[in-house]
């Protein structure tokens, strides 16, 4: 049983195809930690708007995998941006949010043998 992520949304809309589930996880484990990477690069330059480009991109992945604490947390940071906060604001939220999204990949290489 998942425990970093849940594929009951991924499932629902798929009707159960398999295949289709397996390229949203392949996509999930590709492209969703090198574009953490650019808002954590956005946060440390004060580059709200590259921050908020990436947040929002990974926003509905992180939904549709049922990672709602992440989802939340991903939220969090695209109000600092609109806000244009400051670095110390964000700071622990962005690690936390770092850290699920690190476990749920670990976790979906081993579910699936990526």
């Amino acid at each position: 049983m998942a425990l970093n992520y849940n594929l009951a949304k991924v499932y629902a809309i798929s009707e159960n195809d398999t295949d289709f589930v397996l390229q949203i996880v392949s996509l999930f484990v590709s492209e969703v930690p090198s574009d953490l990477q650019f808002v954590k690069e956005g946060i440390e330059e004060k580059n709200y708007k590259q921050a908020y480009s990436f947040a929002h991109k990974i926003k509905p992945t992180l939904d549709l995998l049922g990672m709602t604490v992440a989802f939340e947390e991903i939220l969090v940071v695209e109000d600092w941006t609109k806000r244009e906060g400051k670095r110390k604001e964000i700071k622990d939220t962005f690690k936390d949010l770092e850290d699920r999204v690190e476990k749920a990949v670990k976790e979906i290489r081993k579910d699936f043998s990526l």
